[in-house]
């Protein structure tokens, strides 16, 4: 872990006159976004301190003075990420998805969660990020599952427990086959490049899971056709 004093003088300075809040969340904002580009380019090992204050047009002394270290400039940039682009939670109004058919609300879940990841590259970087330091920093894991992951699944899952017409035994069940699926699609197709060797159209994919999830939950319909 990199550590280092804060330079006297701008210790001095920062006494003498300390920068306004709307200077300091700038400031940081800048070191997060450069500290972005160098974590994505080199990983977190490779990350020099040098290389992250040019990012952000900053000295080293700054960065120390707002994350302490590496490590803690790392977390905070992860912490960033999660916050500011997580998955779609409530995707319709609660009162339109009680009037529309199951197959239209998962569709829509669906669809919207894959182009999170198709459109915003963020979201892609903090996966990436997740799964390259997940042995380095366990409790970050944590904190995607916990802030994205889990939400989601509660959210599915509650969806289809509420649905009159669905009967699951387990509905956590059915939304972790759900939002595994998905998320099995955005690791294979854009972060692990394979979409050329395991081709499939998004659109296809969503189509076909809602089915597969829609006709478990109707198990009686199914067996009398």
């Amino acid at each position: 872990m990199e550590s280092s004093p804060v330079d006297p003088s701008e210790a001095s300075a920062r006494k003498v006159g300390r920068p306004s809040q709307g200077k300091s969340a700038e400031k940081s904002r800048a070191i997060l976004v450069g500290a972005l580009d160098v974590f994505t380019a080199d990983g977190y090992a490779a990350a020099t301190m040098d290389r992250l204050a040019a990012a952000a047009g900053v000295s080293k002394p700054t960065i120390y003075s707002y994350f302490k270290s590496k490590e803690g400039l790392f977390v905070a940039l992860i912490q960033h990420l999660v916050k500011g682009n997580r998955m779609p939670m409530e995707v319709l109004p609660e009162a339109i998805r009680l009037q529309l058919p199951p197959e239209q609300v998962l569709t829509h879940m669906g669809t919207s969660v894959l182009e999170s990841f198709a459109v915003k590259q963020p979201m892609l970087t903090l996966f990436r990020l997740m799964i390259g330091e997940s042995e380095r920093f366990p409790q970050l894991t944590k904190t995607f599952v916990r802030e994205v992951e889990k939400p989601l699944l509660e959210n599915v899952s509650a969806y289809l427990a509420a649905q009159p017409h669905l009967h699951f035994s387990d509905p956590m069940v059915a939304a972790r086959m759900f939002v595994g699926s998905i998320v099995h699609y955005i690791v294979t197709q854009y972060v692990m490049h394979g979409d050329d060797l395991l081709p499939m159209d998004r659109d296809h994919m969503v189509k076909e899971l809602v089915q597969l999830v829609v006709n478990a939950g109707r198990p009686f319909e199914n067996h009398t056709r």
